[in-house]
């Protein structure tokens, strides 16, 4: 697993979000039909027309809310960008200390396999600790279902 750990000033990103629970694995099971439906809508287009900024591509953004009662986690389709949109929300992303880990291969195992292997492999062994309730995916132009496709998860870390 190839990781580098890089600082990254504060960002705004763009986007729609929708909650999920973790329980009964609901997370890994809906977020890939959101994906599905706007790569197929046309949002993701949409979404690259406006990025701006050093974070290009479209980020997942999993906003943990597990310490509320209905529901787990927030999950964000959307791009860097300080474009106000009627259509879209806005969140800011904290100044944070970033593991970046590369993804390689199709779409959505590759990304589940290596979340997978972050908590259960390098976490355990790791000196860092996460630091933070925000943590996103970052998806290039590559086809998602191309072995050679390239991705990466950012963990805020301390």
């Amino acid at each position: 697993m190839k990781v580098r750990v890089v600082e990254k000033e504060a960002f705004k990103i763009t986007g729609m979000k929708k909650s999920y629970l973790f329980r009964e694995d609901e997370n890994l099971r809906e977020i890939p039909k959101l994906w599905d439906e706007v790569n197929k809508n046309g949002t993701v287009n949409e979404l690259l027309s406006i990025t701006v900024g050093e974070v290009s591509g479209i980020l997942g953004v999993c906003v943990d809310k597990s310490e509320e009662a209905d529901k787990n986690m927030d999950y964000w389709i959307a791009v860097a960008s300080e474009e106000e949109s009627a259509k879209y929300e806005k969140l800011e992303i904290p100044a944070s200390k970033w593991a970046v880990f590369e993804v390689h291969g199709p779409m959505p195992y590759s990304m589940q396999n290596v979340w997978q292997q972050i908590y259960s492999e390098w976490m355990p062994t790791s000196t860092y600790q996460q630091a933070g309730y925000i943590s996103f995916e970052r998806y290039t132009e590559d086809d998602p279902s191309s072995e050679d496709c390239y991705s990466e998860i950012w963990i805020p870390v301390k």
